[in-house]
């Protein structure tokens, strides 16, 4: 009886602490998502007062909030537009890959922390934080600009390849041999090939099967169908992230509207308690020894994100502010990268990993929303001064543009 008296006390007090934060966070208009993390960071291993009963419970609310985003993420796309993003840019696709994966397996091979650390990495540096770009480009009021497209098709390139690369790491987490890595990797492979074909084909009659009219049991069979999934999926070492996602594809229509509505405030409370989770298995101590790994992880991929999105966005005929945009709003890291550092940590890889995953995020999720706003007209300033022509002889008359030059380019379709 005490014990349970102690572990409502300690939960209420994180669910009550999380929702002062994140009301704070909006006030500021910022993402909450460094805040949760340092929230775990004072309550868990070495903090200011680490939790006691609750933290078993804690554990397996973090594995449902790293499922539920996955839906939530799956839901936002159906698997018509996941075919045709990838035929049409899986260039950038490929570019983002190599820009940004690299230097954090360059980072972890330095450290000497070998070549499963080094994939671990790579993937933390490489996915950038799908919600707060979103957020971002709502609060920016650019959802109608020319770029956005090119970045949403990143996003969505990123969140696929997410469903080769999990099952990648979760084989080298576990330490499995060639063979049955490749098994792995053939399976979730041949899955996501599996219900995307399905979804295509036959997403109609998936969708009226689950589809209800009464709220309560839609959510009820979406939730219930997304977790069996998922536990499928870990169990054949798919990982259970991939089978969510690959629910949330399947769904489409007025059922994935309906269950994105009911599903919204549980990912968004699962989420949280998925980053203080994080943060508890993280102790404070050990991120000034990785802090400037992280600065210069952080400083590096910000620049390889923001010429990733330039290219990206000139491959795609936007002009040039239209592309300094697009580079600048894609630097946020966030929940996925967070979400693989996890799988890492839980692991017990490398004891830095989960530290400077922490630190790395947590810069780049406050730098994220800077670079977006400001990338842009700083490079226009930059970009005037070293073009600037050099002073005209005083007997010469400067000469004036001629009529009908653009003086700026306009480079929206009607912001939303």
């Amino acid at each position: 009886m005490h014990d349970s008296a102690v572990f409502l006390i300690e939960f209420g007090a994180i669910i009550l602490g999380l929702g002062l934060l994140g009301r704070l966070a909006g006030r500021l208009r910022f993402s909450p998502i460094p805040l949760y993390l340092l929230a775990g960071l004072a309550f868990g291993k070495g903090g200011l007062y680490p939790l006691g009963t609750s933290e078993e419970f804690v554990a397996i609310g973090a594995e449902i909030g790293v499922v539920l985003l996955l839906l939530m993420l799956g839901l936002e796309y159906t698997a018509s537009d996941l075919v045709s993003n990838l035929r049409t840019q899986y260039r950038a696709g490929l570019v983002d890959a190599a820009l940004n994966a690299l230097p954090g397996a360059a980072m972890a091979l330095l450290l000497g922390w070998g070549p499963v650390a080094a994939v671990v990495l790579a993937g933390v540096t490489w996915i950038s934080s799908s919600g707060v770009i979103a957020k971002v480009l709502g609060d920016l009021g650019r959802l109608g600009n020319r770029e956005t497209p090119v970045i949403l098709s990143i996003l969505v390139l990123e969140d696929l390849s997410m469903a080769v690369y999990l099952p990648i790491i979760t084989a080298l987490l576990a330490g499995v041999g060639l063979a049955a890595g490749s098994l792995t990797l053939a399976v979730a492979l041949g899955a996501a090939g599996l219900v995307l074909l399905i979804a295509v084909r036959y997403g109609r009659h998936i969708s009226r099967f689950v589809s209800s009219d009464d709220p309560e049991k839609l959510l009820l069979v979406v939730l219930g169908l997304t977790l069996l999934v998922a536990g499928i999926a870990q169990k054949l070492q798919v990982s259970a992230a991939v089978g969510a996602f690959l629910v949330g594809i399947a769904l489409s229509g007025e059922v994935a509207e309906g269950a994105h509505l009911l599903l919204a405030p549980l990912r968004d409370l699962f989420a949280a308690v998925f980053f203080v989770f994080f943060g508890l298995h993280t102790d404070p101590s050990s991120i000034p020894p990785v802090l400037l790994p992280a600065l210069a992880l952080a400083a590096v991929t910000a620049l390889t994100k923001i010429a990733t999105g330039y290219w990206a966005a000139k491959r795609a005929g936007i002009s040039a502010r239209g592309r300094w945009r697009a580079g600048g709003t894609l630097v946020a890291r966030g929940e996925f990268s967070i979400v693989i550092a996890g799988l890492a940590v839980t692991a017990g890889i490398e004891p830095s990993l989960g530290p400077l995953a922490t630190a790395y995020v947590l810069i780049l999720v406050i730098l994220g929303p800077l670079t977006a706003r400001y990338t842009e007209p700083v490079a226009r300033r930059l970009t005037r001064r070293s073009a600037s022509p050099e002073p005209a002889p005083a007997d010469r008359p400067v000469p004036l543009p001629a009529q009908g030059t653009a003086v700026e380019d306009q480079d929206t379709v009607g912001r939303a």
